[in-house]
């Protein structure tokens, strides 16, 4: 395992004064809160290092969504081929990483916008603030949230119930505020986003974000959802709605994590469902997410012959790291990204397409949106032949076969196909819809996760080895993990808060990996 550092200030030296007692005695690779002042810096600085931690790396991603939605699959025996993809937990980080490079931050950005009357900035930074905290609670249920900041012994979480409409209540007020002040350049400077600066576009973020959020508590609490959907399909800012529009964010130079991790560590390669789904179906998509494979490895694609790309079965049985790691790299072209799709036209288009069926006002027509938003996701992704693919009734999902080790073959549940059917029930086409959502969210897939647990779609093969047990909780052969447990820190130093929000679950709950979220209802039927 390689652990990343990555440099986030610059040292600058500053010439002084030698009559000035202040710059004489200040510290030349410290920039004084008056230099800072200028131009808005002091404000300004910190968001292109929170936006870079609204996702994580290795250990919170690669190992964790990536792995257990099929999207990669790593070729390596991680202790002992016990590890997050077999459902044991080794490493569970992404906490630190947004109350320590988000929470905190943002927490002083508001205070200093209040402090040099900068309100936008505070405004900024609580969108910010939300962006992460929304997928937060994603991974753990209960999150520290309205009592962060306290200096309490213990510090309480808020409950799910409870969160979701602090979230709708704070996307009113920022888009209030940013409403009122649309020509505002003074973001231009700091944003690190394809935005740069512009208001008008971070407003399309404030709605697509409620519809997200919204789909997410649809089947829990279906009223909310209605109403705060509808609200954001029907604001005059709009959506994201054009390729144009994505929330694409500067990685500070440094490469996309599934990159490095492929080709500089070998420590991941294609899944094995993106493969059955992405062979299966035709999906040109294919060549942009993933390296073909050398023909002097035909032998390991040989199932599909024409198609060289050979996926990891998620949740592996992995004897040696050699073994696996001829398979599929992502794309060489990854090489060279330095950016991250955080929020995509495709994604809001399948969103609108799912708002139709559940009869949302203003969602428009559910197959219209379901076609837009794969012709959204091909555009943006730069493959070919997406009008045959819209229309192709007979293609469907492959069975998987792994060379090395059959005990990782799978047989594929999922036989849909791709061309919409207005006969079908609006359970199928909520199947389409959540898979095609899916394969359009490679490298963004907490969001694949959650839709995951959410409708159980895509159809995806249980882990082959599950290595669940007591310590971190039993996942029954037939089904997937549910959410990451509270981390160590907060168990044992913040031990009674923990022990409330687990009571905030629900009755029966622990904290484990089996124990439901709030949204994630475990009924079969989504309508």
């Amino acid at each position: 395992m390689k652990q990343i550092f990555i440099a986030l200030v610059s040292l600058v030296a500053l010439a002084a004064c030698t009559d000035n007692f202040v710059e004489t005695n200040q510290n030349p690779n410290q920039i004084s809160d008056e230099l800072l002042k200028e131009d808005f810096n002091l404000v300004g600085s910190p968001f292109s290092n929170m936006i870079f931690n609204l996702n994580g790396h290795q250990v919170e991603e690669d190992l964790c969504a990536d792995n257990w939605m099929g999207f990669m699959g790593t070729p390596t025996d991680f202790v002992g081929n016990v590890n997050n993809t077999t459902y044991y937990i080794r490493w569970n980080s992404y906490w630190g990483r947004e109350y320590g490079s988000v929470m905190s931050p943002a927490k002083q950005v508001i205070q200093l916008a209040k402090d040099n009357n900068l309100p936008l900035f505070a405004t900024w930074a609580k969108l910010i603030r939300i962006l992460a905290m929304s997928k937060l609670t994603a991974v753990h249920g209960p999150i520290i949230y309205s009592q962060y900041g306290s200096t309490a012994n213990s510090i309480l979480y808020d409950k799910e119930s409870e969160l979701y409409p602090v979230f709708f209540k704070q996307l009113d007020s920022i888009q209030t505020d940013l409403g009122a002040n649309k020509t505002y350049t003074g973001f231009k400077k700091f944003d690190p986003t394809s935005y740069a600066g512009s208001v008008p576009q971070w407003m399309k973020v404030v709605n697509s974000l409620r519809l997200r959020l919204a789909m997410r508590i649809s089947k829990v609490d279906p009223a909310t959802a209605k109403i705060e959907g509808e609200k954001a399909l029907s604001d005059p800012a709009g959506l994201i709605t054009a390729n144009s529009d994505n929330f694409i964010n500067s990685l500070n130079g440094n490469k996309i994590p599934v990159a490095q991790i492929s080709y500089e560590w070998d420590d991941t390669r294609m899944g094995a469902p993106m493969e059955s789904f992405l062979i299966g179906l035709k999906d040109g998509r294919i060549s942009q997410y993933y390296a073909p494979m050398s023909s002097a490895n035909a032998a390991l694609y040989a199932d599909h012959p024409t198609m060289p790309y050979k996926g990891i079965r998620n949740g592996a049985y992995i004897k040696a790291k050699a073994d696996h790691v001829p398979f599929s790299k992502v794309a060489e072209s990854f090489q060279t990204v330095q950016t991250r799709r955080n929020f995509t036209a495709a994604e809001v288009a399948f969103l609108k397409a799912e708002a139709s069926l559940r009869g949302w006002a203003g969602a428009g027509d559910a197959k219209t949106n379901y076609e837009n938003g794969i012709k959204l996701s091909f555009a943006d992704w730069g493959a070919s032949g997406v009008d045959a693919y819209i229309a192709d009734a007979t293609s469907k999902p492959i069975n998987y076969v792994d060379p090395i080790d059959a005990r990782n073959n799978f047989t594929a549940s999922s036989t849909i196909t791709v061309a919409w059917n207005e006969a079908d029930s609006n359970e199928l086409k909520l199947e389409k819809i959540i898979t095609q959502k899916y394969l359009n969210t490679f490298t963004n897939t907490l969001e694949a996760w959650v839709d995951f647990r959410r409708t159980g779609y895509p159809k995806i093969p249980v882990v082959a080895k599950n290595d669940s047990n007591g310590d971190w909780g039993v996942i029954p052969a037939n089904e997937w993990i549910k959410r990451m447990p509270f981390v160590n820190a907060e168990r044992t130093g913040n031990t009674a808060a923990v022990t409330d929000a687990v009571s905030k679950m629900g009755t029966g709950a622990k904290d484990d990996i089996a124990s439901r979220l709030w949204w994630d209802t475990g009924k079969a039927s989504n309508f």
